[in-house]
């Protein structure tokens, strides 16, 4: 079997994991669906005599030691999870890549100095509780638990609940932090999630940075009333509120483009809605990131002055509240200088590029010197079902990862 093969077995094992049918992939973090999936790539990491654990936070560290196991340990990994009715490739196609590489470790008999680690990171989508990267922030010490613990997803279950469902203690999040250890190095294979490398003509791109999310919920509070009998003059139209927001951030965030800023009212709830009900209070929640704090921040501010003026024309009740605030990540120059003469030396065609997405890279590159490789996404398209990356492409990205942890394991 050749490594194409292999591969592709690989990767459809691991998204047979899947609570929708023939809709994209849905395999939310912290669900039965996402656990069973998680532990099968722990027994798959078996196989590959790796040493296997799961951390305080759910992330799953399999360890394949060294010459010298008191070396710091050339790390890679990615994420399991998805987003509701998303796509096969993005995390699967990181953390899959890491065990193919250890799988041709294995069969060509290479020992290295340097132990070398998977991690498959718990929560890294914030599609359930509106926090992102929760594994790896919790391996870099960044997890504000109670800020976390009560959050709440769709159907009322808090982060510590769905915790305790997995059979985690959510009060014992902060043993999962690592930063009292050494790591040599940590790389991230992902797909890009736009279409700059495809627009490019180029294979690969070697991230110098990640952009930096800041995520709000804001309630605005009206008065329900019955649609035929309350004049629009005397009305408190929480969704009317809500839409002049939206339609300010927008209008601020395209004018802070040119900075690579942007921003999302990704969901708009209204509680109790009905046809005829004027709406009495709905739930946004928000996201705006950029590589620059400076552009995020100004767009921010303008959100807040237009909460103010929505509330007091609107006689509405508006209360917001920041879920996360990061800070952008640089990338490691030296890390970046290796991939970019793997790349020369293979004759793989890329380009140095920012992330406009966020990754668990950017939480570890505050733990060790930090690489993300992105490959091509086909139309740009990611956090969606027709989601795709050739997999000669996902090949050659393994085929730069495989070169890179040799280079700092060393042979």
């Amino acid at each position: 079997m050749n490594y194409k093969e292999r591969y592709q077995i690989l990767f459809n094992k691991i998204n047979q994991y899947n609570t929708t049918e023939g809709i994209g992939i849905t395999r939310i973090a912290y669900t039965s669906e996402e656990q069973t999936c998680t532990h099968a790539f722990m027994r798959m990491c078996k196989l590959e005599n790796m040493d296997i654990r799961m951390d305080a936070c759910g992330n799953v560290i399999a360890r394949r030691e060294g010459k010298q196991n008191s070396l710091p340990p050339v790390v890679m990994g990615s994420h399991l999870d998805t987003v509701y009715q998303g796509g096969q490739y993005d995390g699967v196609v990181g953390v899959t890549a890491a065990l193919e590489v250890v799988k041709r470790l294995n069969e060509k008999g290479i020992e290295t100095e340097h132990p070398i680690e998977i991690i498959s990171f718990a929560c890294e989508e914030s599609a359930r509780f509106g926090v992102s990267t929760v594994g790896s922030k919790a391996m870099a010490g960044l997890i504000d638990k109670e800020k976390y613990r009560n959050l709440q997803d769709r159907d009322g279950i808090t982060m510590e609940k769905a915790f305790s469902l997995c059979a985690l203690d959510f009060d014992s999040i902060h043993e999962a932090s690592r930063v009292n250890e050494q790591f040599k190095a940590f790389f991230e294979l992902h797909i890009e999630q736009g279409p700059i490398l495809i627009n490019n003509q180029k294979k690969i791109g070697i991230v110098t940075g990640i952009a930096a999310p800041v995520r709000l919920i804001i309630k605005i509070i009206g008065k329900a009333s019955h649609s035929g009998t309350t004049p629009m003059d005397m009305r408190q139209d929480a969704l009317l509120g809500a839409a002049e927001i939206a339609l300010a951030l927008e209008k601020v965030a395209k004018h802070e483009q040119k900075n690579g800023t942007v921003a999302t009212v990704g969901v708009m709830d209204i509680q109790a809605g009905a046809m005829n009900v004027v709406p009495g209070e709905v739930e946004m929640k928000v996201d705006i990131r950029s590589t620059s704090i400076e552009s995020r921040d100004t767009v921010l501010n303008e959100l807040y002055e237009t909460i103010s003026l929505v509330k007091n024309k609107r006689n509405l009740d508006i209360q917001s509240t920041v879920i996360s605030k990061e800070e952008p990540a640089l990338l490691s120059s030296e890390l970046n200088e290796t991939l970019t003469n793997i790349c020369e030396e293979k004759g793989y065609p890329f380009q140095l590029m920012p992330s406009g997405a966020g990754h668990d890279a950017m939480n570890m590159a505050k733990l060790c010197p930090t690489g993300l490789i992105f490959i091509p996404s086909v139309d740009g398209l990611s956090h969606h079902p027709n989601e795709y990356t050739d997999i000669d492409d996902i090949l050659m990205g393994i085929d730069i990862l495989e070169e890179a942890i040799l280079h700092y394991a060393k042979k």
